[in-house]
């Protein structure tokens, strides 16, 4: 006969799953002392807190999608968005972009031109430093002043100012010229009074995108820009856009004029239907509307 299987033996308690003695001299473990070292290594001071458009440079892809060639030229959608808004809104009748050979984009219009008087929340800067250098700031929130905005789905003009090497903004209201310079969205002094304008009004922003956060070869393409200019034209009747380019920067190119005037007197007609309805069924902002009509 078989002899019988003898018994398993009991496992001993320093022994593990397999039966195996626990080494001598291990030391026990310490899941308390840990815990709290761990959490001794993170306080309040690790805590950062971003102030002013930090955020944007830290994270410019948070905002426009990345750093690419088609983020750079998103700035210029933020820029000539306000000026479209206030040509939407009746006050502007022509907007001017003009690429320069330094690499400079301009955008003005003959609109109201941004306030400069002090902000009543800010009583020590001026509502144009407010609006430049701050996120979730305009004038756009408030239906009062805009019934439609083109701008209100993006994510402003203080992100362009934020990713510009440099921007300068001029604006004429009340027969008066103010003048305010901004370095990778910082303030370079105060708004500056520059003296009378009689007949000149409106904003003038002229920016260049910061080769920091989009390399240093990067550049608006003229290309791009005159695209994106008429298209803007054509999607918002009755607005006069005028085209200006370096000729230096068009060498090579055959498709772009040095100088153009964009004006669609009825725009899309069917496009603009299309956006009307889409703005009355969903409250949705104008310039998304017109995304999804433009997609339809």
């Amino acid at each position: 006969m078989p002899k019988p299987l003898k018994s398993l033996a009991k496992a001993k308690p320093g022994d593990d799953l397999f039966g195996a003695p626990e080494p001598k001299g291990r030391a026990p473990l310490k899941v308390a002392s840990r815990a709290s070292s761990a959490e001794a290594g993170y306080t309040a001071a690790d805590i950062e807190v971003l102030e002013g458009l930090e955020p944007v440079r830290r994270r410019p892809g948070m905002y426009i999608g990345g750093t690419d060639e088609k983020a750079l030229h998103h700035l210029f959608a933020e820029v000539i968005d306000n000026s479209m808004d206030e040509a939407l809104a009746g006050h502007a009748t022509f907007i001017e972009v003009e690429l320069g050979a330094d690499g400079f984009l301009t955008v003005t219009d003959n609109g109201r031109g941004i306030p400069v008087d002090p902000h009543p929340k800010f009583p020590k800067k001026s509502a144009l430093e407010v609006i430049m250098c701050t996120l979730h700031s305009g004038g756009k929130f408030d239906s009062k002043v805009y019934e439609t905005s083109g701008g209100l789905h993006g994510v402003g003009v203080s992100v362009a100012n934020a990713l510009s090497e440099r921007m300068e903004v001029e604006v004429a209201r009340e027969q008066t010229l103010y003048r305010m310079t901004f370095e990778r969205g910082k303030p370079k002094g105060k708004l500056e009074k520059v003296g009378r304008a009689p007949n000149r009004r409106g904003t003038k922003i002229r920016f260049k995108p910061d080769p920091q956060i989009f390399g240093h070869e990067a550049a608006f393409q003229p290309e791009r820009v005159f695209k994106m200019a008429r298209s803007k034209a054509y999607l918002y009747g009755g607005v006069e856009i005028r085209w200006h380019c370096a000729k230096e920067l068009l060498r090579g190119i055959e498709d772009v004029p040095e100088n153009a005037t964009f004006h669609f007197a009825d725009g899309d007609a069917i496009g603009a239907v299309m956006v009307r309805r889409i703005l009355l069924s969903t409250g949705i902002s104008a310039e998304k509307a017109r995304e999804v009509a433009s997609r339809a």
